[in-house]
This record gives structure tokens, sequence and C-alpha cells, in this order.
């Protein structure tokens, strides 16, 4: 970094004193609005999270009489990208930027006389802002050049989904760049990428929610919106892909909602649902299929049991799941499996005498689920 003159000190205090300044940032953007007729249309939460970032890092590098990094010009870049998938031209974005620039340092001049900083520090200010302007205006009109005029519904950037699902400050600064309400919850979005109805599903869910973003993560594709999907938990239309669903979080909570996302898959297949699935709808399944440690254990600690019952272990298994997941009514399992009801009670005595489980308790019913679920995928 390169080194700060003594008399530096009070041009940073002065950025600093900027910065700080609650008032600035929405006179900032109500001058945007008010001159510039595309950002009209824009939520306001948009044109305020990147002027608010353009402005933290112009600060900070006038301050540290630097160049902008690849960071700072990296977020640059994303700007122009969002824009251009608006629709919105470049000198749209280039005139909506000297706006800015024209009311910042206006307060600038301001605080500056009042705190007596010489004009000749003021200016020395002003050209290394000048300079840090034109490598990010170079960098926004090559991105917005470079980036597909063809409008899509939603961007699938699998850096920006990797940046908010890292969690922490790296998602809060990505979701700004995306135009992501401020403070707003965000929900997270998973399903498996099967076919096209997977896809469907999840753009429908996100359809009319505002910002979003999704890409293929490992095996699944995730999105994430800026406000609630809008679905009916605990779908039973088995044509429809199980969505998992998590939130709302902050930005920096996006890691953990993903994982809580990726287990209310599994859960709601383990449960029979489909469609659009809150991991609060699932949540004790998912808790148990998390575990697979646990479920060996328990595997191992029953398998005389299971080897005791021999070659009808799987139909017992699988009877006595269906018979707790019908809430014990031995009369529903008997008409969906196609066996008389006495079959289903003697299988359920079968498993509770060879066990040593009752699953006529409520904490032995979620150990028998659970041992008859592992006993059938074994099979």
């Amino acid at each position: 970094m390169p080194t700060r003159p003594r008399d530096w000190e009070p041009v940073v205090d002065l950025i600093e004193r900027v910065l700080a300044d609650d008032d600035l940032l929405p006179a900032v953007v109500a001058a945007v609005r008010s001159h510039v007729e595309e950002s009209a249309t824009l939520p306001v939460s948009d044109i305020t999270g990147h002027t608010r970032v353009l402005l933290t890092a112009a600060g900070r590098a006038v301050a540290a009489r630097r160049a902008p990094t690849e960071a700072e010009l990296t977020v640059v870049e994303q700007l122009a990208v969002n824009r251009a998938r608006q629709g919105i031209p470049i000198d749209v974005v280039l005139g909506s930027v000297r706006i800015s620039e024209r009311a910042i340092w206006a307060r600038t001049r301001e605080l500056a006389e009042a705190a007596g900083i010489p004009a000749d520090t003021l200016l020395d200010a002003r050209e290394l802002y000048d300079d840090w302007a034109d490598a990010v205006r170079t960098r926004l009109i090559r991105a917005h050049r470079e980036t597909p005029r063809a409008h899509r519904p939603w961007d699938r950037d699998a850096e920006s989904m990797r940046r908010l699902l890292e969690g922490g400050s790296a998602a809060a600064l990505t979701a700004a760049e995306l135009g992501f309400a401020a403070g707003a919850g965000l929900w997270v979005l998973v399903t498996r990428p099967d076919d096209t109805a997977s896809t469907a599903a999840v753009r429908r869910l996100a359809d009319g929610t505002g910002p979003g973003l999704a890409a293929t993560v490992g095996d699944t594709l995730v999105a994430v919106l800026s406000s609630p999907p809008t679905f009916r938990p605990s779908s039973t239309d088995h044509r429809s892909p199980v969505v998992g669903i998590a939130g709302p979080v902050a930005a920096e909570e996006l890691g953990v909602a993903h994982r809580l996302a990726v287990a209310a898959v599994p859960a709601a297949e383990a449960s029979g649902l489909s469609g659009p699935v809150h991991i609060s709808d699932v949540a004790p399944i998912a808790a148990l299929l998390s575990r697979a440690d646990l479920a060996a254990a328990l595997t191992a600690h029953h398998r005389a049991a299971q080897e005791e019952l021999g070659a009808t272990a799987e139909a017992v298994a699988q009877t006595v799941r269906a018979w707790l997941e019908a809430d014990r009514e031995a009369s529903v399992v008997a008409r969906t499996r196609f066996i008389h009801e006495n079959t289903v009670r003697n299988r359920v005595q079968r498993f509770a005498a060879v066990t040593g489980i009752d699953p006529h308790s409520t904490f032995g019913g979620i150990t028998a689920w659970w041992l008859c679920r592992a006993w059938t995928a074994d099979g």
C-alpha cells in the first residue's frame, strides 16, 4: 500500500465523515431516480445497494491513495451485468454514476470547508478519485458490452451462487451486488435437476418474487429468492418433484439455509411428500436422516433381529413403516398394500417381539420407523 503523508490524515477523516453521513445516500438515490428516467423503475434497494458499495470502495481507495482492487472491479462488473440484463443502456448507467459523483462531491466540499482542509489538498483527493473512477468506468463499459443482450428471468451465475452459499460477509456483499434489499430475509430452494419438471417447479415458485439467482450446485439445482416463494407446504401431488425450502434468513446465514433446504429433499421423499416442502415440515425426519452414524449403530444393534426374521425381514419392515406412517391404522395399510389386516397386526407384533422395540409408544415409534427404513434401504 502506498505510504500516506501526514497532511493526508484530515482527508481520511473527511472521507470517514462522508461515509458515515446518514443523509447522503438517500439524497444520492433520490437524485438518480429523479434525473434518470430508466432508474425510476428499479427498486430503491437496488440503487441504494450498488451506490453504497461503490461509495465505500471509492472512499477506501482515496484514503489509501491507491487504484481499485480486483475485488472492487468484480463488484463493478456485476453492476454492469445486472443493468445489461435489466435492459438499461450503458450511457444511462454512466449517467447515474455521474449524478452520484456530483452529489457526493458537493457534500464533500461542504464538509472540507467546515473542516478547514486546503483547496489544493481536496484537489489532490479529487484527482485520485478521478483515476479510480476512470478504471471503474472502463470495467463498467467492457462488462456491459460483453453481457448477452437477451434478458433472462434469473441469473445462472455459479460464481455468485458459490459466494452466497459461503455465508458471512461474502454473502452479504454478493446479495447487495445482486440487488437484494439490505436486511431482507432470503429463501433457498433446492431440487434434484433430473428433468425439465424440476426447473419448471422452481421457476413457478420464484414467479413474481423479485430478484433471484439460480445455478446448479453439485447434483442439485439451487435458487436464492428475495421474497417468499409461492407454495403450499406438504403437497401430495406425486407428479411434482420435491423442492426443499429454507428461510427466511439473513444473507450471512445462507450457507446454513442451503444445508437445511438440501436436507429437506430426502426427508420429504422419505415422508412420501412431493412438490415444495419447507424444512420445518419435515424437521424430525431430516434430523434422523442426517445422522448416518446413528442409523448404522441402530442397524448394527438389531442385526440379530433382522437375521432372525430372515427372508421376511423386508416385508415386515415395509409393513411396520407403512403402519406407522398411516397413524397405526391397520385397515389403511391393508388396503394400500393388498394384505389382510391381521397380517399387518401380526407383522407389527413380530417386529416388536424380535427387536424389543414398542412401536406403539412415542419414541419407540420413532426408533421403529428409523430402523425399518434402514432395513428396507439395505434390502
